[in-house]
């Protein structure tokens, strides 16, 4: 694989790409302490907090990682009137995303919160309403999406959390319409129902949502792999698969070939977020006109810097540059 196209386009090439995240936006938010004792009030640790975090999580973590990269990038989901969305278009505005695809919902902002005691997950509290979004709120969705593909956009990211804003409707709708404009489609799935993503370019399945979808269970290797993302195709009429399969890397299946990509061996620390770094990354270099296969090797290089770091982590553009290097 030639470092020296990826170098360059990364280095050189990146603002000229448009992308568009449509998904279930989200905020995460993290308190980190010590914990030295149990609790005389119940049998569980307490944890002197020393340090509190707020990242994008979700779809906003998809378009964090392409703002690091310095794309131009806009975001379109659902939100509430409330802190955690202050706190998130705050964010938005801080990193140069567009988020006026926004809309504002009469349910909470989907947020997670994480305790961190020393490196391990105490507990994680969900601030959600996950019922399908229809009626009023997703026709503003599909009329924004639909006017931003007008304008112009290179890739959409359809960036499913099961949280209610890709519905059957939502995502056929987008697929349809950037189809018409000859936009790719990428889709990160989420649940068994991928019916609802017939038409789409590329699915970024990991191994094990790839797992749940087929008939019989498989193990992790080359050949079962993508025998699977071609029943995939077939069954869900999905173009392409990108399949994103922890230590033994990424497979590639398109209607003609497949190739299997080896990762680059670190210690993994956390993969959080991981999968958002891939379709983003892979979304930016078939946006700049990369080869698919090139634009995975990206994708999968961009990975392998995220899994080395604690909690959701979007890569920049220096770390990715030097990773090429």
């Amino acid at each position: 694989m030639d470092k020296q196209i990826m170098y360059d386009f990364i280095a050189h090439k990146t603002a000229e790409c448009r992308l568009l995240v449509v998904g279930d936006v989200m905020l995460d938010k993290y308190y980190y302490g010590e914990v030295t004792r149990i609790s005389p009030e119940a049998p569980v640790p307490v944890t002197r907090v020393t340090s509190q975090q707020e990242t994008l999580g979700g779809a906003a973590n998809v378009a964090h990682n392409l703002a690091r990269l310095e794309c131009q990038i806009g975001i379109a989901g659902f939100v509430g009137d409330d802190y955690h969305c202050q706190s998130l278009t705050d964010k938005f505005t801080a990193r140069g995303i567009d988020y006026k695809g926004l809309i504002t919902t009469d349910r909470p902002t989907t947020t997670k919160l994480r305790v961190i005691g020393g490196h391990q997950q105490m507990i994680r509290l969900d601030f959600e309403e996950a019922e399908d979004v229809t009626g009023a709120f997703a026709d503003r969705l599909h009329n924004f999406v639909a006017a931003r593909l007008q304008e112009g956009v290179d890739a959409v990211i359809i960036s499913d959390y099961g949280k209610g804003a890709c519905t059957a409707e939502t995502c056929q709708m987008i697929i349809q319409a950037a189809n018409e404009q000859g936009v790719p489609v990428l889709v990160d799935p989420k649940g068994t129902d991928w019916g609802k993503y017939s038409g789409a370019d590329y699915i970024t399945p990991n191994f094990k949502e790839l797992n749940a979808v087929l008939p019989q269970k498989i193990k992790n290797q080359d050949e079962a792999i993508e025998q699977a993302a071609r029943f995939v195709m077939d069954k869900f009429g999905i173009k392409q698969v990108l399949a994103t399969r922890s230590e033994f890397g990424m497979s590639l299946v398109t209607k003609d070939s497949a190739k299997h990509i080896p990762t680059k061996a670190q210690e993994v620390f956390d993969v959080s977020g991981a999968g958002d770094t891939v379709i983003g990354v892979f979304a930016l270099g078939l946006a700049g006109g990369l080869e698919p296969e090139v634009s995975a090797y990206m994708a999968n290089l961009a990975a392998s810097v995220v899994v080395a770091k604690l909690g959701t982590y979007a890569v920049s553009r220096e770390e990715l540059l030097e990773v090429l290097r």
